[in-house]
């Protein structure tokens, strides 16, 4: 199997967690192909023509994409304990909780983006669109921290490795944004999520040079 890679995505790195997590991260070949949404990329178009990463190439030739089909993938593929829980409540809980942390995440891509192209502060609320992102961003955070027990309780799922890695994002892109202040339990629990060893193997990271090896395979 091969997996169209980079080391800044945070849905690159969901996959990678759960490969981490389902003991599958040797059997996938990586392979570093950055994207950017004003630069097509070629190769991954190849293969998945939205042009976006997570791209997985199974071994039939067969390819599948976003990060949460490529996780539910890996998931149904290992006998231990479950990333999608089998019990329908609990099932769309989590997926629920993906789609809060996927869809932030998109929301994050995309408030850069329109900032950066237009030079514009992101912080600033300089016209609509730029307020409405962080409209957006702090009604999501207020949600899931009045969740943060939620999280707590429920066995690790795929809506905890999609909120994280989202949170983890923020510190990396959004540092200005201080999303801990007035959300003591949801930081509590980013900080325990932090320490699990499948997000400390898989941190994101600017550095397009190293190969995958010596990165131990972060994404």
């Amino acid at each position: 199997m091969k997996l169209h890679w980079s080391p800044r995505s945070p849905f690159v790195r969901k996959v990678m967690i759960v490969l981490h997590e389902t003991g599958q991260i040797g059997g996938v070949q990586y392979v570093r192909n950055p994207v950017a949404m004003s630069e097509p990329n070629a190769t991954v178009m190849a293969d998945n023509p939205l042009g976006k990463i997570p791209t997985l190439v199974l071994d039939n030739g067969e390819v599948l994409f976003d990060s949460h089909v490529i996780s539910e993938y890996f998931d149904r593929r290992h006998s231990g304990a479950k990333l999608f829980p089998a019990e329908q409540e609990a099932y769309f809980r989590a997926l629920t909780w993906q789609a809060l942390g996927d869809g932030l995440l998109e929301n994050l891509l995309l408030w850069r983006n329109w900032a950066t192209e237009r030079g514009l502060d992101p912080l600033a609320g300089a016209d609509a669109y730029t307020r409405a992102f962080a409209l957006k961003t702090g009604t999501t955070l207020d949600r899931l921290e009045s969740v943060a027990s939620e999280l707590d309780a429920a066995p690790f799922n795929i809506g905890h490795v999609t909120i994280g890695t989202m949170l983890s994002y923020l510190d990396f892109r959004w540092p200005k944004l201080e999303w801990r202040t007035g959300r003591t339990r949801l930081a509590g629990w980013h900080e325990r999520f932090e320490r699990r060893p499948s997000v400390m193997a898989t941190g994101i990271t600017n550095d397009d040079t190293l190969p995958v090896a010596a990165k131990g395979h972060s994404a």
